[in-house]
């Protein structure tokens, strides 16, 4: 195994393995599968079977962990860094308003928590305020009673006696009464979207006398009040009732320590009068309350009747049993063996039967399973290190401060919660509380795969001499914090209303225990405390492994120090590490640490921490490994995959995200009918969570998949290693399967409970509801009888949705939006189809006939691709009977498309021949055949459904009407694919149509006959007896010229015949190309001259028909002048006319130099010149290269101060002319000593012109060689330049050009 291992450190820089697939999945269409693979499923899900045994067995329950040590002294302490267990949150400081009661310096003032309500009752004097410390600054007050308030307690009222808007009853202790206020609390929405209580106080008129101060009550889940008086130190019970009665008044005190207890309960023995009951503690899932003695001593007592008390049990003599456990522990001294109060431990903490935690004034706790006594563990803390600091920490690590020892003596106030515990102490400054903070340390109880850890630790010795257990000691981690203010009281903040159940519905897979907060912490947020001083609420939150994690991330993305995260993966172990980074990388709906979700919306890191928690899942994970199994004596070996930490992790997250549904069943008895079983909010919590999963899983896909450098050095994976990785691929392919059925699953039970489900299943038959009555969540999603319920219940919410007027549209886009692989509709549809065919054939009204039948046309092909071949032959008889050919044709192409979705018939279709009429073809083993065949059945049932129409028409050879339809409804397409035998016939018959040509070429196209096609397209590029535009007609021509060139050589003996018929195509489209510049021209000028009626009766006969080239110049080039138009002409006619076109390159040049300055003048003819040229150059008809040449000189020596030497040669050689035969006309002007060149200063002109173009030349060469580059010729001829070129300034420009084209010529060629 230790190849499977890397450093963490060095495989953080490795890069995670790129995929192959395009978009993610998550981008791509959402297809539901149509049939379900439920042996994938159930495999799937025995995983997570699998997973909820291990996290039921990971971490022990308390009573395992002590069962065999009789002490213990364990903690880990760690600075005050990230891994502390504790962290302050906040203060809540109190409201100002009330600091105006204090008006005097002798006020009474107590105050204390009630957390149920979210209030903290304050008492000054007479008066009671109740603060809402959750909304700030609301206070309610009771004022209406004289005496001073010692006390407040908030209990259970009894059930009957009140109104039903009464849910709590507040107890006020005066020194001489005892007082009942009914309390309404109410969630609301508060600020944020976060709820918070809403409280009306209700007077009940209910207060008794008494004689002794009541200093500690306590309320049964039945309304049963107890409580202990302050002087005489008895256990007393409020007993109230609706009225006042024969044998008892309606508020009255029972002293269950004398009198009457005693006659019921002759085993009944009350405390020493010098021993008093300080303290009284309710046990509601017990249904037992237990008192405590100011000596230590412990009683359990059990509610009988209606006024009535058991003593179970007295607990006596606990110092000298916790001597005999652990001696000579120096926590056990007689001086501080002083129990301060006592903690439930409740069921969902245990599964070994302890019952009570008592902790004394030093810190030491005594655990006790009743009965029969048994006092287990009593364990000490004994100088933990304490941190200074005051201050509430920031989600980021701070720097230690200097620790230094603390002993604890002085205990005062503590509270127990989900096997947490948190003490207060006097700090050793005035003004501050010490708050001792303990959690289980589960990196070193709990068998989690963790290597050693090597974090610090603070261990004091082990007391005593028991027997050895097979499980670790419990081991805490421990932190000391300080608190402003003097401790009043303390609370755990209650678990949300709809906090995951730790009772399993299967007992085959009990439930974590509550401390396995790794199990919780995707589901539930962070447990908080509220700690009450004398200067407002401190919260404190229990840090979680998520947190820890979170920052350790946070340090390796700020620091690049990644050895927090490998001390991580040590202490928790690989597969733990691996499941919370998944559930940091995808995002969870309590990531936020110490915060109650807003609208339990998913949580996601930062892109760049997110990016982080990816990387060091895939690195953490490491890979799959193949361990073999051989067989001895044989040579047969086999083996098993050892999966890899990332799918350990998706499995183990998976499991936990599911887990408080899994099992649970999906109903329950209700009135009037079953209801849900499973409440909404944890519904939507695991749906987000999962569907955040699902989200991250399907946008990389690679994190499943080997990097690259995973077999550095070698050139491919060993076989083992291979096997390995496709066994993990097929595991996390069927988990992924899993979770997108479970989506939907989740999607399709909210479903049912929106269309009230114990109705929906009142409309089932018999044996379903027996089936729904028993199933669980994961029966309905990976079992056969999900997929038989779940239809039945679709039937029956379709069968609602019709009787309500509903569209069947709507919902079923509902139900294959949300949860397709469920509710497939598909059937549903073709049985309303088939309803609504009879009805058309009950039906007597024409028009409600057709309205049924287009109806079922519309539902059978919503169900199309599950009608089998032999029911849509059956409906399409039907159809030809009733005469509706919309549906007989319609249903059977819109089949084709569904049963070949791919497209794998069509393109078979499309690339192999036809068959012969033997039957045989060129590919008999294609496998898009059989897809083709599916196809060719359906477009069977269309020409049936052709020739039964045809042959009712009266026309003894039919009137086309079918074939008139189907083009008309745009199926055209699908008739030519079909092309029944008259086709042709029918396309070639009057009256003709352009729809029928454009079918009749592509006719000929498929049939194989591109000339006849081609011939089809001219004839209607050319008729004039159709309104087709001008574009039309030219991309008709356009594609008659493709066809002809696809004419084969020897087809028909027509070869001849063929190219002319494709030379003069080819012409008449360079003529139409000439009509079509000549119609944009002309638009423009019908616009601007509305008046001009021959004009526009000219453009638009260009939009009737096809002109000659003769007619296109005579009608419109010559009349109105247009220059390039006449250009176009000639050189698509190839007319040699010299005259002519040097006369139209002389009015070109005129209208650009005409009545502008020549500075305007010389952008006008190179904006003129150079498109023309690039259009016509090469073309002696068009462009006449020396006349146009020798306009550009003139115009040049004409302006010469003006325009640049280079400026005619430049203009030119963008026209696309070569610098070779620009040079040629340039030296033969340069040589002429013909005027106007036979002036000096045209020479030096020339001369200079030739030089630009030369050094152009020498350019273009260097970046682009050409072909041909004549460089001793223009070597030889810059001589002769600079021996004819003048000396002096005026030429300097001109000499250093030809120089320095010399100089260039010898160094490069």
């Amino acid at each position: 195994m230790a190849s499977n291992t890397r450093p963490l450190g060095q495989v953080l820089a490795t890069p995670l393995p790129s995929t192959s697939t395009g978009l993610p999945r998550s981008m791509q269409p959402h297809v539901s599968p149509p049939n379900l693979d439920l042996p994938v499923l159930q495999a799937a899900s025995q995983i997570l079977q699998d997973y909820f045994a291990k996290d039921s067995q990971v971490i022990p329950d308390i009573g395992e962990l002590l069962a065999g040590a009789p002490s213990s002294a364990s903690y880990s302490v760690f600075p005050d860094d990230y891994r502390v267990p504790f962290q302050k949150r906040r203060l809540i400081g109190i409201p100002e308003s009330l600091f105006q009661f204090y008006n005097t310096t002798d006020v009474v003032s107590h105050m204390g928590l009630l957390s149920e309500i979210e209030r903290v009752w304050v008492a000054i004097d007479h008066k009671l305020f109740l603060w809402d410390y959750v909304e700030g600054q609301d206070l309610s007050s009771f004022v209406d009673q004289p005496d001073v308030i010692t006390h407040v307690a908030i209990v259970n009222p009894k059930p009957g006696v009140f109104v039903d808007e009464i849910n709590y009853l507040l107890v006020l202790c005066t020194p001489l009464t005892v007082i009942l206020l009914g309390v309404s609390a109410t969630d609301v929405l508060g600020p944020n979207h976060r709820t918070r209580k809403e409280i009306k106080l209700f007077d009940l008129d209910m207060s008794v006398s008494c004689d002794v101060e009541m200093i500690s009550v306590a309320g049964t889940t039945d309304g049963r009040i107890f409580m202990t008086g302050s002087q005489d130190g008895h256990l007393y019970e409020l007993h109230y009732q609706e009225k006042e009665g024969w044998f008892g008044r309606r508020v009255q005190l029972i002293n269950h320590s004398v009198g009457s207890v005693q006659s019921f309960l002759p085993r009944f023995t009350a405390p020493r009068a010098e021993d008093r009951v300080v303290s009284v503690v309710s046990d509601p899932s017990r249904n037992l309350f237990y008192t405590l003695t100011a000596n230590s001593i412990i009683s359990v007592y059990h509610p009988t009747g209606s006024k009535t008390v058991q003593l179970s049990q007295t607990i006596q003599n606990l110092y000298k049993q916790a001597q005999d456990k652990a001696p000579g522990s120096p926590a056990i001294t007689p001086k501080h063996f002083h129990i301060i109060a006592l903690h439930i431990v409740t069921q969902d903490e245990t599964r070994s039967g302890l019952q009570l935690m008592a902790i004394t004034m030093n810190g030491a706790r005594f655990h006790v399973r009743l009965p029969p006594a048994n006092l287990l563990h009593p364990d000490e803390q004994s100088n933990p290190y304490f941190s200074s600091g005051s201050g509430f920490a920031s989600r980021h690590p701070q720097t230690p401060s200097t620790s230094r020892p603390y002993v604890l003596s002085e205990l005062e106030n503590s509270v127990h919660s989900a096997g947490l515990t948190i003490a207060a102490h006097p700090g050793d400054t005035d003004g501050t509380d010490f708050l001792l903070c303990m959690s289980p340390d589960l990196t070193r109880i709990g068998a989690l795969g963790q290597t050693p850890s090597q974090t610090s630790q603070l261990a004091g010795p082990s007391f005593g001499a028991g027997a050895v257990s097979q499980r670790p000691p419990l081991t805490e981690r421990a932190a000391l914090l300080a608190i402003p203010g003097r401790t009043w009281g303390m609370a755990a903040l209650p678990r949300p209303k709809n906090a995951i159940t730790v009772t399993s519905p299967d007992s085959s897979t009990p439930m974590p225990v509550v401390t396995n907060e790794l199990t919780y912490q995707f589901l539930e947020p962070t447990r908080q405390f509220l700690i009450l001083t004398n200067v407002g609420i401190t919260v404190l939150a229990k840090r979680r492994a998520l947190d820890w994690l979170r920052d350790a991330l946070e340090e390796v993305q700020a620091e690049g120090n990644v050895q927090p995260i490998i001390d991580f993966r040590d202490s928790f172990g690989r597969d733990q590490t691996c499941a919370m980074l998944l559930a940091l990388a995808s995002g969870n709906t309590f990531l936020e640490f110490g915060e109650q979700p807003t609208g339990g919306s998913i949580t996601n890191l930062a892109p760049e921490l997110a990016n982080v928690a990816k990387q060091a899942f895939y690195d953490c994970g490491e890979r799959p490994m193949w361990a073999e199994r051989m067989t001895y004596g044989t040579g047969d070996g086999s083996g098993t995959a050892l999966f890899s930490g990332r799918r350990e992790g998706l499995a183990l997250y998976f499991s936990r995200l599911v887990r408080p549904i899994w099992k649970s069943k999906l109903i329950k008895p209700g009135v009037p009918g079953p209801q849900s079983n499973i409440p909404e909010e944890i519904l939507f919590v695991v749906h987000k969570n999962l569907f955040a999963l699902r989200g991250f899983l399907e946008g990389n896909p690679h994190l499943f998949h080997s990097a690259t450098g995973d077999y550095s050095g070698a050139r491919a994976a060993p076989a083992s290693d291979q096997e390995a990785w496709k066994a993990e691929q097929k595991s996390v392919a069927e988990l992924q399967a899993l979770l997108a059925r479970t989506i939907e699953g989740v999607s399709f039970f909210l479903l049912l409970t929106d269309h009230r489900i114990g109705e929906l299943i009142g409309q089932t038959d018999v044996a379903t509801q027996k089936i729904i009555a028993s199933m669980t969540f994961e029966e309905l999603i990976t079992g056969q009888n999900g997929v038989v319920t779940s239809r039945a219940l679709v039937n029956v919410i379709i069968d609602q949705q019709i009787g309500q007027q509903i569209a069947v549209d709507t919902i079923s886009d509902v139900l294959q939006t949300r949860c397709g692989s469920f509710c497939s509709t598909d059937d549903v549809m073709v049985y309303k189809a088939k309803e609504s065919v009879r009805r058309a054939v009950e039906s007597r009204n024409p028009q409600e006939r057709r309205g049924y039948l287009s109806e079922s046309l519309r539902l059978f092909m919503k169900g199309a691709r599950i009608m089998e071949f032999d029911k849509l032959r059956e409906v399409i008889g039907d159809y030809q009977q009733l005469d509706f050919a919309k549906g007989a044709i319609e249903l059977p192409l819109h089949c084709a498309d569904a049963l070949d979705a791919d497209g794998l018939g069509k393109e078979y279709w499309q690339t192999v021949p036809l068959p012969d009429p033997s039957g045989s073809t060129n590919a008999p083993d294609d496998p898009r055949r059989s897809a083709w065949e599916r196809r060719a059945h359906c477009y069977d049932l269309v020409l049936d459904s052709l020739e039964a129409f045809e042959n009712r028409a009266t026309s003894g050879a039919g009137d086309g009407a079918a074939e008139q339809w189907l083009i008309s409804r745009g199926l055209a397409d699908e008739l030519l694919e079909m092309r029944p035998a008259y086709l042709q016939a029918y396309l070639q018959r009057e009256p003709r149509t352009p729809d029928k040509y454009q079918l009749l070429w592509q006719f000929y196209v498929k049939d194989g006959q591109p000339l006849r096609a081609a011939e089809v397209l001219a004839t209607l590029a050319e008729s004039s007896e159709f309104a087709l535009s001008l574009s039309q007609r030219i991309e008709y021509l356009t594609l008659a010229v493709g066809n002809a060139k696809s004419h084969p050589v020897s087809a028909g003996g027509k070869h001849e015949s063929a190219i002319a018929f494709l030379t003069d195509l080819e012409e008449k489209l360079d003529v139409s190309q000439v009509q079509l510049e000549i119609f944009h021209t002309l638009s423009p000028r019908v616009q601007s001259q509305p008046s001009d009626s021959d004009l526009r009766e000219k453009v638009e006969l260009l939009e009737r028909g096809l002109f000659s080239v003769t007619e296109l110049y005579q009608v419109y080039a010559d009349p109105y002048d247009l220059l390039t138009i006449k250009l176009l002409a000639l050189h698509v006619s190839q007319h040699q006319d010299e005259a002519l076109v040097k006369d139209i390159w002389d009015h070109i040049f005129h209208e650009a130099v005409q009545s502008v300055p020549p500075a305007e003048a010389l952008d006008r003819i190179q904006g003129t010149i150079v498109p023309l040229g690039q259009r016509f150059h090469g073309s002696d008809s068009s462009f006449p290269f020396k006349h146009i040449a020798r306009l550009l000189v003139e115009f040049q020596l004409a302006n010469i101060e003006i325009v640049p030497p280079g400026w005619a040669v430049r203009v030119l050689a963008r026209c696309g002319i070569p610098y070779v035969e620009i040079w040629d006309v340039f030296h033969q002007m340069y040589e002429s000593q013909v005027p106007p060149f036979s002036s000096q200063s045209a020479v030096q002109m020339l001369s200079a012109a030739i030089c630009v173009l030369f050094q152009d030349w020498l350019e273009a060469e260097k970046h682009s060689p050409g072909e041909y580059f004549p460089a001793d010729r223009i070597d030889s001829a810059v001589e002769l330049y600079l021996r004819e070129l003048e000396t002096g300034d005026s030429q300097k420009v001109t000499r250093e050009g030809y120089e320095r084209v010399r100089r260039e010529l010898r160094r490069f060629w």
